[in-house]
């Protein structure tokens, strides 16, 4: 059996006294939508975070087709095929949307420039929904133009593996049926999506198995439906096993 696209093997970090990931483990296969959801300060963006480099793991690995990559610079993971967004937009402010995208492209495991890369600029801003807004500055887009503009630049890693810090969240619910329309349509393209998300609807619809965290443990795991009705997660979210 080959082994999954990512796995996280007792994954552990703290910060002072403060254990945000204690032990965690689990995996994301090729091309499945894995959710990984919990309660505010569960570990769930600090396990992202150290998954994409931004921070190093204490203890335990993170295994990229079986190769750690856990304690690489965030620009080395890069090019080795992860990506992500972050829970608060972070656009480049001063330069465009196309040369917001343009960046993503010269740092990529594909990396282009010139008029190759231009090219594919317009390419990723239309598959966001951005077409025809490659020059306007990227702080002058609405939100949910920024969330979409941020993933395209993450697109333009060509990432083996996606990760989405609540790319859904604070959207109106038109835009979020088109988020999770877009979302699904990378799934369907190939892309490995690790998501974490608050919005259960877009949890149920998307995602095959999800990953449920509480005080920087992993408490449950498997598909939507039966996860969310656990005794458990129940608790977790509302204090109250019987609610």
């Amino acid at each position: 059996m080959s082994a999954p696209l990512l796995r996280l093997d007792a994954l552990t970090r703290a910060f002072g006294g403060l254990v945000a990931l204690n032990g965690v483990s689990f995996a994301v296969a090729q091309g499945d939508i894995v959710g990984l959801i919990g309660p505010n300060g569960s570990g769930k963006t600090t396990a992202l975070n150290l998954v994409s480099g931004a921070l190093a793991p204490d203890a335990g690995r993170v295994l990229l087709e079986g190769r750690d990559v856990g304690g690489l610079a965030a620009h080395r993971i890069a090019r080795l095929g992860i990506a992500r967004t972050f829970q608060l937009v972070r656009v480049l402010p001063g330069m465009s949307a196309g040369e917001n995208v343009l960046a993503g492209l010269a740092f990529g495991r594909d990396a282009a420039w010139g008029g190759t890369a231009q090219a594919r600029v317009e390419s990723l801003l239309a598959r966001v929904g951005l077409a025809g807004k490659a020059l306007v500055p990227a702080d002058a887009l609405t939100y949910i133009d920024q969330k979409r503009l941020e993933l395209a630049r993450a697109l333009a890693l060509s990432p083996r593996l996606l990760l989405l810090d609540e790319w859904l969240a604070g959207l109106n619910p038109t835009e979020l049926q088109e988020g999770i329309s877009l979302i699904r349509s990378l799934r369907e393209e190939g892309h490995s999506i690790l998501m974490v998300e608050h919005v259960m609807d877009a949890i149920r619809s998307l995602c095959g198995r999800c990953v449920v965290m509480n005080a920087g443990r992993v408490i449950a795991e498997g598909p939507p439906a039966e996860v969310l009705a656990e005794r458990e997660v129940i608790r977790a979210y509302l204090g109250d096993e019987d609610a």
